[in-house]
């Protein structure tokens, strides 16, 4: 059994509670939150103060991160390898080449494992952009998301000062898509292929006009992009905001295998659930850690270093019989 701890326990977090359940190799330690204990309630684990977590060390095999990563993971990450196996989700793309040196000092002098920025963007679109370019080298990627929420930016508006509580959608321009799989050649902007849409909820006195300029303004999230920005309660986001959280998109690559010959990588998601299925996929990953450290090969990797095999539950042979 690989014996796992929940650190953080918002919506990712609650989503790594249910996918564990339904993996018969893993068990839940427990839930280690910065909140009241007595504060959080869980479906079926143990809550715990953070300060417990280094106590019961020789109960994990792996902690997975459920922080966000405008502040919570490039902090966390580094500072739990130092003496865990740990898993994160971190989804700033531009910084994640800095994020996973800073882990792989820290796992390499510590003899950890650490996977970074797992998901499905980071994470299984990451793979599927690079089977598509490497499979046709003459040809054009392009990644769509949406429509649906976004985590990483959700929870980077809700860090705002004066925001109390927001949902973002990032809504994919079908158009293009269309246009793009005929095998028509389009000089795309990020502004030409996405628009975003927040809802926010504002804290009391919090000056508008200043937090929409933040938000418009904000580096690696909403400043290159058309952002709509609704000012709405909190019981309106309640309501028609927070019941689903559904996501998804997909990457293209449209390619040439001779002059004749055009051909289309389209790979897909269509998911009720952005956190649970971010969740799903870091608890599959999660066992790739587990056996990277038994095979005592320490360091931070990504998931382009991941063989498929390592987040499977059965067997090579097994996976020949069955998959192959």
């Amino acid at each position: 059994m690989i014996n796992i701890a929940i650190i953080g326990y918002g919506n990712l977090g609650r989503g790594v509670e249910k996918a564990i359940k339904k993996n018969n190799d893993m068990t839940l330690v427990g839930i280690f939150t910065r909140r009241q204990p007595e504060t959080v309630t869980a479906e079926t684990a143990k809550v715990y103060s953070m300060d417990d977590l280094f106590i019961m060390k020789d109960d994990i095999d792996v902690c997975i991160l459920c922080g966000g990563s405008a502040t919570d993971l490039p902090k966390q990450t580094p500072e739990l390898t130092e003496q865990f196996n740990t898993i994160d989700s971190f989804d700033t793309h531009a910084n994640i080449p800095t994020h996973f040196d800073r882990v792989n000092k820290v796992a390499k002098q510590k003899e950890t494992v650490s996977i970074i920025s797992i998901g499905w963007d980071p994470g299984l679109f990451s793979v599927n952009r690079l089977y598509a370019e490497s499979i046709l080298p003459d040809g054009e990627t392009l990644t769509f998301w949406g429509k649906g929420v976004s985590q990483g930016h959700s929870d980077a508006l809700r860090r705002l000062d004066g925001v109390q509580d927001a949902i973002q959608y990032t809504i994919p321009n079908d158009a293009i898509i269309e246009r793009l799989k005929t095998g028509e050649s389009l000089d795309l902007t990020t502004r030409d292929k996405h628009t975003r849409e927040c809802y926010i909820v504002l804290e009391e006195g919090a000056d508008e006009t200043r937090i929409r300029e933040q938000i418009v303004t904000m580096p690696n999230y909403f400043d290159e992009y058309d952002t709509t920005i609704h000012v709405i309660s909190q019981e309106e986001l309640e309501k028609n905001h927070k019941q689903k959280m559904p996501h998804g998109g997909k990457v293209l690559r449209v390619g040439q295998t001779s002059a004749e010959n055009k051909e289309v990588y389209d790979f897909s998601l269509a998911l009720d659930s952005n956190p649970e299925f971010t969740a799903s996929t870091l608890v599959a990953y999660a066992r790739a850690a587990a056996r990277l450290a038994k095979e005592e090969r320490f360091g931070a990797y990504t998931i382009f270093d991941i063989a498929p095999s390592y987040i499977s539950p059965f067997s090579a042979d097994e996976l020949r019989q069955r998959l192959l």
